[in-house]
């Protein structure tokens, strides 16, 4: 924690020609390095090690549908418009692939070399052939290949076609080469056996005191035979690929059409979208890979070649990780505490505690459950007359859908504002947003060219001869399942002037106003870069002017250049700067001459950091802002968001603590080098300190003693 000042004269700025950004591709594989390095860290679990390894493949497989699919989107613009700025944007790609390469190789040999032998002194075979089996095990293979799976599975043939077969994305796939040797010519056929994501990924044995963990595509490759009856097979090569999930921003030519029919088609252009990734077991099929390449028009780079001891896609893996008959041993999850100030005597009725105090809640160690019990309250409520919500991703069987559906059938006023273009939950919103409706709740969809990402919600109740309001602002989503891993922070409050600014940004949402006069609230994309960046601006005065001042920014992505140049300015005049950024950061910390005030750090651990909170020292009299916005462009210029200010003393001093932990962790905290590498800290001869255990028993007492700089 920093815990000193000094007003030293300005550095001399760096020059020019120095760049001064980290490319944001590049710094979200650092932050994928620090995924992967979780799964090496010999304290954790096997299953928490297994766990970090498959997140990290998932994490990789968007990047490529997002990351890698749009620089293709402008590449394929720019030969399709015989444009030369595509040039620049094909040397940053090779340069992705290579790391790209480089990671992968990592993943399989550090899951040979340890967990796969780690999983083998667990008890857990993983038979990668079946053949060795005993024949009684052979014989409940081949019932459950006759029984489960023949009956779902289909070859798919590719003759002289141009088109392949439409493949799943992410989905195991068969290229299997036949061959007639009666044909003069032995011609070559390609047929591909696509596995229904669906299924299970392993087949489990028991055979004494070990169980035998056998791959599905390991069962199917066995049975291709019996599949293909009356086939000369020539080569079977198991693959899968990711496709360019990445939406191109289209004209309609003046059509209008629903925002779900505009989702839709887009869903549906996903779907067959280019092939940016070919994911493939050593030893392929040359003369089938050739095919491939050629149709799908698939660049070597894009060629990823698994050792056959390993597995194609680990991110199954997590099928081990989360079944509990394999499961032994997951970490018991600590039980979850009220928030600091929830009173311990008294009404335990949450409409009662509001109106006596505000509070905060930090989740996941404050429970979901308590928002989610609002709401069922609400429900049954007579007295309350609305609910209003904004829904940006949202758990499968969401309870808290189900719950407002119940409150618009019980005749509750219902505005549900969700947003359908969501990244990878869009289908899941459709058939959300279509439910809500079917129950009489006011749907409203975001405009096309700004995705709503605010997360809030208010009560409207009638209380005697006035109507109060019960308001709700978040960091994150309104999701019962990643509430449970993702670290947020949000207010409760019945004051009056969130409640003004909370019912104007609704109207603004729904396209019916448009306000500059929040007094507790920072909007986008109206203003926010220009606001932070003021603030920022007073810090410099107030260092200049030998004041106390200082900065500490908390946020999942640091990318905005208008918004890092103003940090370079703050710590070129002096301002001690601690920034604490999960993922992507594109700010060059420590650097003589340009940001010798700032440090970066990244936290990366059992929950994943998703608030983001902005403290500004003022003189000593900290501003203080929560909410879903992180420094990037997109948020500030195209996406409907949402900053609120921390105005309660105690809940003040309370989100003061959080930045003071997060700043004294040990255990899970990377440090940003200058030249965009990271380093883990070590806790040295010092106690540990884990900001994922502290939180569960932090005091109130506690809390108000922190402070991050001098007062």
């Amino acid at each position: 924690m920093l815990q000193t000042h000094n007003n030293e004269q300005p550095t001399q700025p760096v020059p020019e020609q120095v760049s001064k950004y980290i490319d944001r591709d590049l710094s979200w594989l650092r932050f994928n390095d620090r995924v992967l390095d979780q799964a090496k860290n010999p304290t954790r679990p096997l299953f928490g090690r297994l766990k970090f390894l498959a997140i990290s493949v998932s994490n990789l497989d968007e990047f490529f549908m997002v990351r890698i699919g749009n620089l293709y989107n402008y590449i394929d613009s720019a030969k399709k418009y015989k444009r030369h700025c595509a040039l620049q944007k094909k040397s940053l790609r090779s340069q992705l692939l290579a790391e790209a390469q480089t990671f992968v190789k990592k993943q399989h040999n550090y899951y040979l070399r340890v967990l796969l032998p780690s999983l083998t002194a667990e008890g857990y075979t993983l038979i990668k052939d079946p053949a060795h089996l005993n024949p009684l095990a052979q014989k409940r293979l081949m019932q459950y290949f006759q029984q489960v799976l023949y009956p779902i599975l289909i070859p798919m043939v590719s003759d002289s076609h141009p088109a392949l077969p439409t493949l799943e994305n992410g989905a195991l796939v068969f290229g299997i080469v036949t061959w007639d040797p009666a044909h003069k010519k032995a011609h070559q056929k390609l047929s591909f056996v696509q596995l229904p994501p669906q299924l299970p990924r392993f087949y489990k044995l028991d055979q004494g005191s070990s169980t035998c963990l056998i791959p599905i595509e390991e069962v199917v490759r066995i049975h291709l035979d019996w599949l293909l009856k009356n086939a000369a097979i020539r080569s079977a090569t198991l693959f899968r690929i990711i496709r360019n999930g990445a939406f191109c921003e289209e004209r309609s030519d003046g059509i209008q059409e629903s925002s779900v029919t505009a989702v839709k088609r887009k869903l549906a252009r996903r779907k067959a979208g280019r092939v940016v990734y070919l994911e493939i077991e050593d030893g392929h099929d040359s003369w089938m890979v050739d095919v491939l390449r050629n149709r799908w028009d698939i660049d070597q780079g894009n060629i990823f070649s698994i050792p056959k001891p390993s597995l194609v896609d680990l991110s199954g893996l997590k099928e081990i990780v989360y079944h509990t008959d394999f499961n032994h041993d997951r970490v018991i999850k600590h039980l979850t505490t009220p928030p600091l100030t929830y009173p311990t005597k008294g009404s335990s009725d949450i409409f009662d505690i509001l109106r006596q105090q505000d509070m905060l809640l930090h989740h996941p160690y404050n429970h979901i459950n308590l928002i989610i019990n609002m709401l069922e309250q609400a429900v049954e409520d007579p007295y309350v007359l609305a609910i209003k919500i904004t829904l940006y991703r949202i758990a499968r069987n969401s309870t808290i859908v189900d719950v407002l559906c119940k409150a618009a059938q019980k005749g509750k006023h219902v505005s549900v504002l969700i947003e359908l273009q969501a990244r990878f939950a869009e289908e899941q919103n459709i058939q959300a947003a279509q439910k809500l409706a079917k129950a009489g709740c006011l749907v409203i969809h975001s405009t096309s060219h700004a995705k709503t990402h605010a997360k809030l919600f208010m009560i409207v109740r009638q209380e005697q001869e006035q109507v109060r309001r019960y308001i709700h602002l978040s960091s994150g989503n309104y999701n019962e399942e990643t509430a449970q891993f993702y670290s947020d922070v949000s207010l409760m409050t019945t004051n009056e002037i969130y409640a003004q600014d909370v019912a104007q940004f609704f109207n603004f949402m729904a396209g019916h106003s448009f306000s500059k006069s929040y007094q507790n609230l920072i909007a986008a994309p109206l203003n926010i870069r220009d606001q932070l960046e003021a603030m920022i601006r007073q810090e410099i005065h107030n260092v200049q002017q030998g004041l106390p001042a200082g900065i500490v920014f908390k946020a999942n992505a640091l990318e905005d250049k208008a918004t890092i140049d103003t940090l370079y300015q703050a710590s070129q005049a002096g301002v001690p700067i601690q920034l604490i950024v999960r993922g992507i950061c594109c700010l060059i910390p420590a650097k003589p001459g340009l940001s010798e005030k700032i440090t970066v750090r990244a936290i990366i651990g059992d929950f994943l950091e998703h608030a983001r909170i902005y403290y500004f020292h003022n003189q000593a009299h900290p501003k203080i802002y929560v909410g879903s916005i992180d420094i990037m462009t997109r948020s500030f210029d195209r996406r409907i968001e949402a900053l609120f200010a921390i105005q309660n003393p105690v809940l003040k001093q309370q989100v003061t603590s959080i930045l003071a932990y997060n700043l004294r962790d040990n255990v899970n905290t990377y440090f940003m080098q200058a030249d965009g590498t990271y380093v883990k800290e070590e806790p040295g001869r010092g106690p540990s300190f884990d900001i994922h255990r502290a939180f569960y028993s932090v005091t109130l007492e506690e809390a108000s003693k922190a402070k991050l700089f001098p007062r």
